[in-house]
């Protein structure tokens, strides 16, 4: 469980780096659309988000018992979920890029409804897991589009 906890909260740290250095720029107050919810809600809502997706990753790793072959592809579907989840902060705040971050985001939902597909075959409770996630990421995917085709 440690290092479930250790690997997705990794992601978690990088992508809050870049974010707690961005959210109260010039650049991001311009942009933030009136659905945004305060900034100490999207520390609590991740914080949460990033404790299912460990918990989730332990399930599913516990439950595929000794099969090496499906734990490679279950670390390397969590790492590139996480990956993506760290590119879209990097795209959005540090190249500020909300075009180019949806695109990303696209590709990150799939990746997580991917993931949820795939943990469905292993661990029925590690997707329950998986779906806050992919719920919060697609409000993310509306605030994002609501700064690209209404901007202020």
């Amino acid at each position: 469980m440690f290092l479930c906890i250790v690997a997705v909260y990794a992601a978690a740290v990088i992508g809050g780096f870049f974010t707690s250095q961005n959210v109260d720029t010039i650049w991001y107050q311009k942009i933030k659309p009136y659905i945004t919810p305060p900034n100490w809600v999207f520390s609590v809502v991740w914080n949460v988000l990033f404790a299912l997706i460990a918990l989730s990753l332990y399930f599913v790793w516990i439950k595929s018992k000794a099969d090496k072959k499906q734990k490679k592809k279950i670390a390397i579907v969590y790492a590139v979920n996480l990956f993506l989840n760290v590119l879209w902060v990097f795209l959005f705040f540090i190249v500020r890029s909300p075009e180019a971050a949806m695109i990303e985001l696209v590709i990150l939902w799939i990746s997580i409804l991917y993931m949820i597909g795939f943990v469905h075959k292993i661990d029925k409770k590690s997707q329950f897991l998986l779906v806050p996630y992919a719920l919060w990421v697609a409000y993310a995917a509306a605030i994002n589009a609501i700064i690209i085709l209404f901007p202020k």
